[in-house]
């Protein structure tokens, strides 16, 4: 409890005025389901109340709608590029007040000490940000990651500040399997909440899974898999991210007598689309704008997740919670117009009133990429025959289909043919120096005359490159090694080279929002001229290439993955 009930109490009693009321409001109500017309109460950051009430200090909100803070169930910080006071204050000015972050990408990477990097540096926001401790790291023995986390570590971690309950269960095989580390893990999380990552699990696999402790999923692309597992009690996070768009296919299954199970989520959100579409608010104004009642939109964005993951000061307007607000024109447009974080306004108009000053806690200090000197017979395919195995590239969604393409051949080597749209793609080790390098082919991203190379590669961030030319794959693998990761474009076209650096973990900067925006479109626009698809954006795309845990076909630095068998292909 963060405040004292006594002080709360006497303002509720009118026995004193409030600090803070805002006055005139039309109030969602997510309980009752209905709009209240009044003042909000605001005492020690806390709500008092709705009704009539005198104060030291009011705002007239002229009778403008306000609405709970809203909640992302479940998101990646590291994913928009920032580190978190920067995406704090980007996601605050869009009415997120709160998120369930899993910091499993740094954690591939730094280990415990990214982990409680994040923890510290996500303090004093104006944004409660919630740990859910990483299951998998590494996500599998496919891949080679740069730390691991174990039982004792996850038992360790939480009992620390900030960390909330077991972040997303992705190896479902090993839980299945009763395989003991992985079962070790659910029994370190004790009864903590632990998430989901059911990607295609049905029957009675998906009910041993939900059996093992599991209660939320975000992985759902179809509303039959959301049904099912709202039949097993499970909640289901709506994921809206950039690379990862479900909420179309899924809404469907929300109807008015399950809805309280259904949450919204970003996962991987880009910086540049949180910053041109939105947030949370972005989902709720899809939602409504697809047919979903607007009342159901908020609760699912508020109330819902706040139940799921037992935040009993958040998600609602009622005595006692958090005075995290937000203010909207109306529940049709749904855009923000005002932002309060414990009672006090943050934002007007998507721009926070405050910008970031100087990080209290630094980032992790050196250089995350360790690689092994590059080749460029590192990026030769040389296959059984002409016919190969090609990752399909599924435009508004992180899985991939499984494809077989004939390809051309020179000195026994493998050639893309001319006009096919497929390129060469390579995972390059860069945590250890193992010198690992595999390479296959890719086919429906469209570039030409180049190659993109990025750090970022879910979940054990290797270095994934794509092009149609190994001395240019080459040249932007090594651009990445000079700036200590991020993001990077070398265009044969023009001979030069493009880089965004992500010196924190090759992940995140803690430049300002504005400026990794203008770098970041710069990127994009690049990529476009040289022929990237409009529907794609190449780096998030890229980055769920190298995970081997979403069907069908992946590449790992070891190797070519069937998602589907589980087992690498040989070919």
């Amino acid at each position: 409890m963060g405040f004292k009930p006594e002080k709360l109490m006497k303002v509720a009693l009118k026995k004193r005025k409030a600090a803070m009321v805002l006055k005139n409001c039309r109030v969602v109500n997510v309980f009752s389901g209905e709009i209240e017309e009044g003042d909000i109460a605001l005492e020690e950051g806390h709500i008092v109340g709705v009704g009539r009430f005198d104060s030291i200090e009011e705002i007239d909100l002229e009778g403008r709608i306000v609405c709970p803070g809203f909640i992302d169930a479940h998101v990646h910080i590291e994913s928009a590029m920032v580190t978190p006071r920067i995406f704090a204050s980007v996601v605050a000015a869009r009415g997120t007040t709160s998120v369930i972050a899993d910091p499993h990408e740094i954690a591939n990477v730094l280990g415990r000490r990214g982990i409680e990097y994040m923890a510290r540096a996500s303090r004093d926001l104006p944004l409660v940000v919630h740990i859910m401790v990483p299951s998998c790291v590494p996500a599998t023995s496919f891949e080679t990651a740069g730390a691991v986390i174990d039982a004792e570590d996850i038992k360790a971690l939480l009992q620390q500040e900030g960390m909330l309950g077991l972040g997303e269960m992705m190896n479902y095989p090993g839980i299945l399997a009763g395989a003991p580390d992985v079962m070790a893990k659910i029994t370190a999380a004790g009864e903590r909440i632990i998430d989901g990552h059911g990607a295609g699990l049905s029957g009675d696999s998906l009910g041993a899974y939900r059996l093992a402790g599991i209660s939320t999923d975000h992985e759902c692309v179809s509303a039959e898999e959301a049904i099912e597992r709202l039949r097993l009690g499970m909640y289901v996070a709506i994921r809206e991210g950039t690379a990862a768009k479900n909420l179309e296919s899924l809404l469907p299954a929300v109807n008015r007598d399950n809805w309280w199970h259904f949450m919204f989520c970003t996962d991987d959100r880009h910086l540049e689309d949180i910053m041109t579409e939105g947030h949370i608010d972005h989902c709720i104004r899809k939602a409504i704008g697809l047919g979903l009642d607007p009342m159901t939109a908020v609760r699912m964005a508020t109330i819902n997740p706040a139940r799921c993951y037992n935040l009993k000061d958040q998600g609602a307007i009622a005595p006692g919670y958090r005075g995290d607000l937000v203010v909207v024109d109306g529940l049709e447009s749904f855009n923000v117009e005002e932002v309060f974080v414990l009672g006090r306004s943050i934002a007007k108009k998507g721009r926070m009133l405050e910008e970031p000053g100087v990080a209290p806690h630094p980032a992790p200090a050196g250089s995350s990429i360790n690689i092994a000197p590059l080749g460029l017979g590192d990026f030769e395919i040389r296959g059984k025959d002409l016919r190969a195995p090609v990752i399909g590239v599924l435009p508004g969604s992180i899985e991939t289909s499984f494809e077989y393409h004939e390809m051309d051949e020179k000195n026994g080597v493998l050639i893309p043919p001319p006009g096919g749209d497929i390129l060469k793609i390579a995972v390059v080790e860069r945590h250890r120096a193992t010198g690992n390098v595999s390479a296959a082919f890719i086919r429906g991203l469209g570039l030409k005359c180049g190659a993109i190379a990025s750090s970022v590669a879910h979940d054990s961030h290797n270095i994934i490159v794509v092009g149609d030319d190994d001395l240019l794959m080459a040249r932007a693998v090594s651009a990445l090694n000079e700036c200590g990761g991020g993001y990077c474009i070398a265009d044969g076209r023009k001979g030069d080279v493009l880089r965004l650096p992500l010196p924190v973990a090759g992940l995140m900067t803690d430049r300002p929002a504005a400026e990794v925006r203008k770098v970041l479109e710069t990127l994009l626009e690049r990529a476009r001229e040289m022929g990237v698809h409009q529907e794609i954006d190449p780096f998030i795309t890229l980055s769920f290439m190298a995970l081997p845990v979403i069907p069908s076909l992946k590449i790992t630095d070891k190797g070519l993955f069937d998602v589907s068998s589980f087992k690498f292909v040989d070919w």
